[in-house]
């Protein structure tokens, strides 16, 4: 047999080139994941891209004051391809975040299918937003007419805030306040018609662009709260919620009696 003809040195170095080169080539190839960090924030009582997120005829609006904002994550696109490097890198720092790719993409489709579910999903959480708003404060559909905007963003997870958004521009908190409080709070969830808080996931980098952009309470699914706990800012305060209600409920607690509010 060869390495039995060979210095142990050698025999050593003959042994270890396969590894190295498995090595190399894990390096160069594309790996099955996704790369997050941090994302965008919105306020859904503002304006974006010029526009009021929040449109509402039919009814007479407050003017508010605070913020509701809503978060996202910015991932590697579908096609974009991930390398060993990039998932060493990003397993080291608080502020990125390693997916499966599937996790994030649904698999077998292109970046046009992809954008174009992802606008799917957006429009029926805005739908299920108004609906969930509109029938927590009584108002009937057919009256009060809702109008979301809000561009390049895709997915469900805006849908409690934009409930928020609106249950705040029609009633406050209830008392001739505003809902927020004057202060800045941010969140994310899905939302249903009947206004049921959905997970959404990536909440701890959530957190993290709520607090770079001036957010010190964050509204998450109850589901969720061990995951915002994981790399939470300091300063910021995580308000467990499952229902459009508990979430109006716990925001107008934070004026009244602190103590009561809910946390993780």
């Amino acid at each position: 047999m060869l390495l039995s003809r060979l210095s142990r040195p050698w025999a050593l170095l003959v042994c270890a080139l396969p590894v190295v080169a498995l090595l190399a080539v894990a390096g160069l190839a594309p790996l099955p994941f996704a790369l997050a960090q941090p994302g965008q924030t919105t306020n859904v009582l503002g304006v974006d891209h010029g526009k009021p997120v929040i449109t509402i005829s039919g009814a007479p609006t407050r003017k508010t004051d605070g913020a509701l904002r809503m978060t996202t994550i910015l991932a590697t696109g579908p096609a974009v391809d991930v390398g060993l490097g990039d998932v060493v890198d990003a397993w080291f720092r608080t502020d990125r975040a390693v997916l499966p790719h599937d996790a994030v993409y649904p698999s077998g489709q292109s970046d046009e299918q992809i954008e174009k579910h992802n606008v799917a999903e957006m429009k029926k959480s805005q739908v299920s937003a108004v609906d969930a708003a509109l029938d927590y404060l009584d108002e009937d559909p057919a009256k009060v007419k809702v109008t979301l905007h809000l561009a390049d963003v895709g997915g469900p997870s805006a849908g409690l805030l934009f409930s928020l958004g609106i249950v705040d521009k029609l009633e406050g908190n209830g008392t001739g306040g505003d809902l927020t409080g004057g202060r800045d709070i941010a969140g994310t969830g899905t939302i249903t018609a009947e206004g049921k808080i959905g997970a959404v996931g990536g909440v701890s980098l959530k957190t993290q662009a709520a607090a770079r952009d001036g957010a010190t309470v964050f509204l998450v699914p109850k589901a969720e709260c061990t995951d915002a706990q994981a790399e939470l800012p300091e300063g910021m305060r995580l308000i467990p919620v499952s229902t459009l209600k508990e979430a109006v409920d716990a925001l107008r607690l934070l004026d009244n009696d602190e103590s009561k509010v809910p946390t993780c």
